[in-house]
């Protein structure tokens, strides 16, 4: 059937050229002299998906599907870090409470004395102490820091500890631990002492709020 000839101009379509490999492969009678691994419609196959997206495609989808998913479940894992605690600061409590440790009315359930530490010796028994604390479900300890030789009136005052264990409780992983803090009342050591509020072993993962 020397009429029925591969229409002219599909060869550059996609869609031409699968459907006259259709047409080839189903029975259809190939031109004399036409090998049919040389048909035209073959030898387009891999270029006719357009070389410039048929390149580009596959790397996308490799390289872009590792990379971004990567940093989406990093993100979604990571937690923004605590905001930082300072004497009697209300971040994460209820003023109620705020005020109820601040006079001392919240029951002291374990003393931590630092006094005559080097600041390697307080700060490694600070960390412990608060992880044992939190782990037996305490929720009010005292930490005794001294009042320190140090000149000069407020926060700023007093000895080594006394300015380092607030910083130390706002690092980790004291932080993560750790509620509230604020100067203890004067029968439990004053401006040389501190009550630290714990979290819940339970919500101190999640945050807790008072």
């Amino acid at each position: 059937m020397a009429g029925r000839k591969p229409p002219k101009g599909g060869g550059s379509g996609t869609l031409s050229d699968r459907e006259l490999w259709r047409l080839v492969t189903s029975g259809a009678t190939p031109l004399k002299g036409r090998d049919r691994a040389a048909s035209p419609a073959r030898a387009p196959e891999t270029p006719s998906e357009d070389p410039g997206k048929t390149k580009a495609k596959s790397p996308s989808r490799s390289s872009g599907r590792l990379p971004a998913a990567r940093p989406v479940s990093a993100t979604a894992a990571r937690k923004p870090p605590p905001p930082d605690l300072d004497h009697g600061a209300v971040v994460g409590l209820d003023r109620r409470k705020a005020e109820r440790l601040k006079r001392g009315r919240v029951p002291v359930e374990a003393t931590l004395d630092l006094h005559g530490m080097s600041q390697t010796a307080a700060h490694d028994a600070l960390v412990g102490f608060l992880a044992v604390s939190q782990t037996r479900g305490r929720r009010c300890v005292l930490v005794i820091t001294g009042k320190g030789l140090g000149k000069g009136i407020g926060p700023e005052a007093g000895g080594i500890l006394r300015r380092q264990v607030p910083l130390w409780l706002n690092q980790p992983p004291s932080r993560e631990r750790v509620l509230a803090f604020d100067y203890a009342q004067p029968r439990h050591g004053g401006m040389g002492a501190l009550y630290v509020l714990l979290k819940r072993p339970r919500d101190a993962a999640k945050g807790e709020r008072g």
